[in-house]
């Protein structure tokens, strides 16, 4: 019988040098280790599928990250070692999906000009190009034609499809990226042999086909010989494109009119510099210029600033002023002479009980200079909405309403946290109330929520709900559309990108990389103040 000897700390060891191994007490029930292997093999399952959809997608990078977490959870699940990652690795591949992808993707997109019109490589820009110009020739084919979505995609946005039926009866369908044939067990055809329907496809009402018509103008699906193009609601022809690509010269010719087009900034334009230029981008690499723009542009970069500085306004007030209205209240509530304190408490808390979209649309409403709440209560006849300060007042204001609850509900918690005694200390040194609470309670309750003021600042930098619901960001001066007097630079950075009509996603996100770094350094800034506060204490 081997004789164990160890020290506090040491790992147990026995006299005759074998070490001596941990090991469970118990084993798992059965059942336990057969939902274990299951959740593992669907997880594994679900992320074959996801890497199978990729491959097709050509996305080989997003294939090797989708194996390598694969790979994870097989070596982390499948053994009874690495206890610690077994709780780790969800929360670990939630941030990378949630927090460290958006980051490198949005950053990313800031050296490109990923926008309207510039969504394609230049390979498909031209295919694009040559389909859209594709005019019928004498004695072409004529295709029985249905247009649909794939199936799961919404009629009016998702991506359009031809379902055609040939001079020889065969079934094809055409997309953007060519011609491919249809099984005809799953095609229901009618007597002239039109598709009427088919499996994976939803075909398009004539009422949806007519509010489709604007992409169905641009809409053709390339053919080695040139491409197909629809002609009414139901036949589409073959034909040959009138606008050529020249690979040699890198230009398009237009046959009709002998314009010939140059690659300029992503854009076929005219060589001779006279007319537009053709709609269909493509989309490249523009390094820093995205960040230039911002920087240098007259009006971007007045805008900037401007929104730059109510930006921190907005969100500096909004946390100084619902934390002393919080605090205040939290302290008239927390004294034990006050009766029914929790009716009082519950009642407080309602504001922050209702969704925001319901407290920012009804606070727009009762702001109304004709018909507002507001104006009709106080007798005034303020341009809440129209007038920039009013507008900025009224933002303010309505954030107030909605924002003291929670300051409320914290500082509570932290006040109920601090001893009676130091109460009592302070007012046998002499301290009145006004100075136990300066300074006493104010930096003892400071080090429980200057985390939570650090991150509703954070919060309040980015409020795109509120700004958006509340007025869209206006009012608008001076003849513009695209700065609002309550901007902030989220609001803004979203309408360039989606507001506008050409978005521009490219020079968003490099607004969004400067929002991404304003932040980081504030909170980096507050985080090292609340550490001071606690060494203080």
């Amino acid at each position: 019988m081997s004789q164990q000897v160890s020290s506090p700390g040491d790992a147990p060891t026995v006299l005759d040098g074998t070490p001596e191994h941990l090991d469970y007490a118990t084993k798992p029930p059965l059942w336990l280790t057969v939902v274990k292997w299951v959740l593992i093999a669907l997880a594994v399952a679900v992320l074959l599928y996801a890497a199978q959809q990729l491959v097709e997608a050509g996305q080989m990078l997003m294939v090797i990250l989708v194996a390598f977490v694969a790979m994870c959870i097989l070596a982390v699940y499948s053994t009874r070692r690495a206890i610690p990652l077994k709780y780790l690795l969800p929360g670990l591949l939630l941030t990378l999906a949630l927090q460290i992808w958006p980051l490198i993707y949005t950053v990313s997109l800031s050296f490109t000009n990923y926008g309207d019109g510039h969504l394609v490589s230049k390979e498909e820009a031209v295919s694009a190009i040559e389909a859209s110009s594709v005019r019928q020739v004498e004695g072409s084919e004529r295709y029985s034609l249905n247009i649909a979505v794939p199936d799961g995609q919404d009629a009016a946005t998702g991506d359009l499809l031809y379902l055609l039926t040939d001079p020889e009866g065969n079934y094809l369908v055409g997309s953007a990226e060519g011609v491919e044939p249809l099984d005809p067990e799953t095609v229901e055809a009618g007597p002239t042999g039109r598709i009427i329907s088919a499996e994976g496809f939803i075909t398009l009402s004539a009422t949806e086909v007519n509010a489709r018509s604007a992409d169905l103008a641009e809409f053709a699906v390339p053919t080695e010989t040139g491409g197909i193009k629809q002609i009414g609601l139901s036949e589409a022809f073959i034909g040959e494109p009138t606008k050529v690509y020249d690979e040699a010269n890198d230009t398009i010719t237009d046959t009709l009119s002998g314009k010939i087009y140059v690659p300029e900034e992503a854009n076929f334009v005219p060589q001779d510099g006279v007319g537009p230029a053709l709609p269909q981008g493509w989309l490249e690499n523009v390094g820093l210029s995205n960040y230039t723009e911002a920087l240098t542009n007259p009006q971007l970069r007045s805008g900037f600033v401007k929104v730059l500085v109510w930006n921190f306004a907005f969100a500096a007030i909004t946390v100084i002023s619902t934390f002393l209205l919080g605090m205040a209240l939290a302290l008239l509530f927390n004294d034990d002479r006050l009766k029914f304190r929790g009716i009082y408490r519950s009642l407080l808390i309602l504001p922050y009980a209702l969704p925001i979209y319901v407290t920012a649309l009804v606070w727009s409403s009762m702001f109304n200079q004709d018909f507002g709440l507001i104006n009709s209560l106080t007798g005034l006849d303020i341009n809440w909405l129209g007038d920039p300060w009013a507008a900025r007042g009224a933002l303010l204001f309505t954030n107030l309403w909605l924002g003291f609850p929670y300051m409320f509900i914290v500082c509570t918690g932290a006040l109920q946290s601090i001893p009676g005694e130091v109460r009592e200390a302070a007012a046998i040194d002499g301290a009145g109330p006004f100075r136990t609470v300066r300074s006493v309670i104010m930096p003892l309750l400071l080090v429980a929520v200057g985390p939570l003021l650090i991150a509703s600042f954070a919060f309040n930098f980015n409020n795109f709900g509120l700004v958006f619901l509340f007025n869209e960001g206006g009012p608008f001066t001076g003849g513009q559309s695209q700065i609002g007097s309550t901007d902030l630079l989220i609001s803004w950075a979203y309408r360039l990108a989606l507001g506008g009509t050409q978005p521009n996603f490219g020079l968003a996100s490099a607004i969004a990389v400067f929002i991404f770094f304003i932040v980081a350094i504030i909170s980096y800034q507050g985080f090292r103040s609340t550490k001071a506060l606690e060494d203080v204490n």
